[in-house]
């Protein structure tokens, strides 16, 4: 992108090992490029991250990157949804699900590439109460799995954690729901979990939405019922084989999903778990979000090319570290 933009950073402190360096790091790149230096700002444990943003909004920012775990991220998203400021991703978590979704990795390097060859996205936003996500919203077994991951063990493996997590709850009892996907009958399940969609990729890039696509004005839902072990490998192995119909998933779209329990569950926005309850309401809001992305923009799978850019980033990473 040949004009330079006014942009800001916000950070979570408690997720980046030297804060010092990585203001210098993102400062010296974006001048290079030529672009002023950023506002910086830091969240708070009051405020992960949408009163940072909004401020960016006031001040003039045309770029805010969000740089967190997913809590971070889905502050930003809500802040920026519906404004005509882009979002840019540097992961600093353990697991970002946006940053998997646009195949960054943890190099810094490669996520302000991203940001200065101009790619960018309209993609559709999924709305819970007040809060927007980019992802997905998920009510059951992926929110244990989330609760159950050690941080520790993140630090240490990565997404590679959120498999112990996991196997603590392969054998939970399955929930009793009422699916009411738009205006049409309610649905009447005993799944392991729900989860609502934007795009596709799960931790560790597995993709378990194989028809999402992030900027049609429909949120996929995918409804897991898998009862004991041997059906959650069948599950697994179907979902990794990328097939079209997988044993005991059951998948619609819809732009209003209201999920309604007996009892209270688990619940989660972007990886980033919220108070438990008994319904998961959730809507689309369409194009909502300038997303920055790897280039092509137009393709459907926004981790596109994400290979290329973290090669065109080799001259920004030498000079980052000169």
């Amino acid at each position: 992108m040949d004009t330079p933009l006014r942009s800001a950073v916000v950070v979570n402190p408690v997720k980046v090992a030297d804060l010092d360096e990585l203001r210098r790091t993102i400062t010296e790149a974006l001048a290079t490029a030529g672009w002023p230096a950023p506002m910086w700002l830091e969240t708070t444990v009051d405020d992960p991250g949408a009163g940072q943003a909004a401020q960016a909004v006031r001040d003039g920012a045309e770029v805010v990157f969000a740089c967190g775990g997913d809590g971070t991220v889905m502050a930003c998203v809500t802040a920026l949804a519906g404004t005509e400021v882009a979002l840019a991703v540097l992961p600093a978590g353990t697991g970002n699900l946006l940053a998997a979704n646009l195949g960054l990795s943890n190099d810094l390097a490669t996520g302000l590439e991203v940001v200065l060859q101009g790619g960018r996205r309209r993609i559709d936003v999924g709305c819970v109460g007040e809060q927007s996500f980019a992802v997905m919203a998920g009510m059951g077994f992926d929110a244990h799995m989330l609760d159950a991951t050690n941080d520790t063990a993140k630090k240490h493996i990565g997404w590679l954690a959120y498999v112990a997590g996991a196997v603590k709850h392969l054998r939970d009892r399955p929930m009793r729901l009422t699916i009411t996907l738009d205006d049409r009958p309610a649905l009447r399940r005993r799944p392991r979990t729900v989860i609502v969609g934007n795009v596709g990729r799960l931790q560790g890039g597995m993709r378990l939405l194989q028809d999402a696509q992030p900027d049609d004005g429909l949120l996929d839902v995918a409804i897991l019922s898998p009862r004991n072990l041997r059906h959650w490998a069948a599950l697994g192995w179907g979902v990794l084989r990328r097939k079209q119909s997988v044993a005991r998933m059951e998948t619609y779209t819809a732009t209003k999903v209201r999920i309604v329990s007996n009892r209270s569950q688990p619940r989660q926005l972007d990886g980033d778990l919220i108070e438990p309850g008994r319904e998961l309401l959730v809507t689309v809001r369409p194009q909502a979000l300038i997303l920055c992305v790897p280039q092509p923009e137009t393709d459907p799978d926004l981790a596109h090319d994400a290979d290329a850019v973290s090669r065109d980033a080799e001259e920004l990473r030498r000079a980052t570290t000169a």
